[in-house]
């Protein structure tokens, strides 16, 4: 098998190095190593850090989370197992990459596989208790049959960290262009109805986090939102978010209660956030351009495409 590794990058920042290194101490050998930079401006292109990377410069009012990738994988198409990896995710040991591509040895049907995400080691309660929530400590296997037991939980899966095989990535068209984020779980959610098979690879980690405000957290939310409305089929074929929200909310009161009662407040702030702003986010097409500029994450995407 061969393995090409992409990642987007826009200054990468304080912890670019240390992932540069742990790409760089991986066993398996990458047959490609590729950045497609949207303009940075501090050292993530600096020669000596990225020595052995293939490099795509594009101009940031470009960027576009499906159709960047699509762009990288469009450019250098030479491998069997596309991996993907954010510019602010650290491999956490040196056979991260070797254990998710393993899975594709074993199952002859998988099509996409993603691993498990750590917190970073300064990471807060709340983003510690997502990543615990979100990614477990038992590895999975999902198919179309399995949606009766998943529900919307059965396309997971996150770009931080995640592989595609060839053929099913082609088989699918690839990563769309115009998606304000979601084009991991958009094309997993399309190769599962084209047959293929899902593994979450819970062996295979990286540490990867964010410590989001509350607004941010609703603006995230909202963009999820804008997501879930623009690509219906989702539903249709694998339900709604709303139980899954359910379980979540209860997990992070028990989990904050338990081991930081002071991040209560936050907790329960950034919970009616998220809640708030999927829900506003489902009913865009009811607000203003420039409202909803102000509410999402990805300001530049209602620019662009909208």
């Amino acid at each position: 098998m061969k393995i090409n590794l992409y990642i987007p990058t826009l200054n990468a920042g304080d912890k670019w190095p240390e992932i540069i290194e742990s790409i760089n101490r991986q066993t398996l050998s990458l047959h490609r190593k590729v950045i497609i930079d949207s303009g940075s401006t501090d050292q993530t292109l600096s020669a000596g850090l990225i020595k052995g990377f293939d490099v795509i410069k594009i101009d940031k009012k470009d960027f576009d989370h499906g159709g960047t990738r699509q762009l990288a994988v469009e450019t250098y198409p030479d491998a069997t197992i596309f991996v993907f990896l954010t510019q602010d995710a650290i491999l956490a040991d040196h056979s991260a990459i070797e254990k998710l591509v393993q899975a594709f040895e074993n199952n002859p049907k998988l099509g996409v596989a993603y691993g498990r995400q750590l917190p970073h080691l300064n990471a807060k309660t709340l983003e510690s208790h997502a990543r615990l929530f979100n990614y477990p400590a038992h590895s999975e296997t999902r198919s179309f049959q399995d949606a009766g037991k998943y529900g919307i939980k059965t396309i997971s899966c996150s770009n931080s960290f995640a592989a595609y095989r060839k053929e099913a990535f082609l088989e699918v068209g690839g990563f769309p262009k115009g998606l304000i984020l979601g084009e991991d779980a958009y094309v997993a959610g399309k190769m599962i109805l084209a047959g293929w098979d899902l593994a979450y690879v819970a062996d295979s980690k990286v540490h990867h986090s964010h410590n989001y405000s509350v607004k941010e957290e609703f603006k995230r939310y909202f963009d999820i939102g804008v997501f879930h409305a623009e690509s219906d089929w989702i539903f249709d074929k694998f339900g709604r978010a709303e139980s899954r929200g359910m379980q979540y909310l209860q997990s992070e009161l028990t989990y904050a209660l338990k081991n930081n009662p002071a991040a209560l407040p936050k907790s329960i702030a950034s919970l009616f956030a998220k809640w708030a702003g999927y829900k506003i986010g489902l009913k865009h097409n009811k607000l203003p351009l420039n409202f909803k500029r102000k509410l999402s994450m990805h300001s530049h995407f209602w620019h662009s495409t909208h």
